[in-house]
């Protein structure tokens, strides 16, 4: 009977053990939001890239041009200019860009001048948009900051 009792014992001790070492994990661990980096700041931490594509087929605009907006797995968003291969554009550049991106869309306008929106939606999920003029030529670091102007700007009542 003894040893019964101190294996019953030893089950109850583990069963605490463990059920302390639950309660005892960081709230961190357990709370929506962006988590904090070891100097205290919120860091945008892994999110899904994302990617969208506008084309202009305007007359007097040249063909084959295909706009796309990416987002990295840190949150950070990117513009590239398909007559400029292989070069993308930090959004960051321009000013009141969101931090910690989610969600991208691109669309352009039929015009000369045409207007490329750039829209993203933020970790806090409020939208943000630029719009950039298109002309003949390509979206670069050195040409991004003239093209969209005041940068972005919130869209107004943004369902969170």
């Amino acid at each position: 009977m003894r040893k019964l009792a101190w294996a019953a014992r030893g089950i109850s001790a583990v069963s605490g053990a463990v059920l302390l070492g639950a309660l005892m994990v960081p709230s961190a661990v357990a709370a929506d939001g962006p988590a904090k980096s070891s100097d205290g700041k919120k860091k945008c931490g892994p999110v899904s890239r994302d990617i969208s594509t506008a084309a202009p087929d305007f007359v007097n605009f040249p063909s084959g041009v295909v706009f796309h907006v990416a987002t990295d797995r840190k949150g950070h968003a990117f513009v590239n200019d398909s007559r400029n291969p292989g070069v993308w554009v930090n959004l960051g550049l321009l000013a009141n860009a969101p931090k910690c991106v989610v969600d991208t869309a691109a669309s352009v306008t039929e015009a000369n001048p045409g207007y490329l929106y750039i829209t993203l939606q933020g970790h806090d999920g409020v939208i943000h948009q630029a719009r950039c003029t298109t002309d003949n030529t390509p979206f670069a670091p050195a040409t991004i900051v003239g093209a969209c102007g005041a940068g972005f700007s919130e869209l107004a009542n943004t369902p969170v």
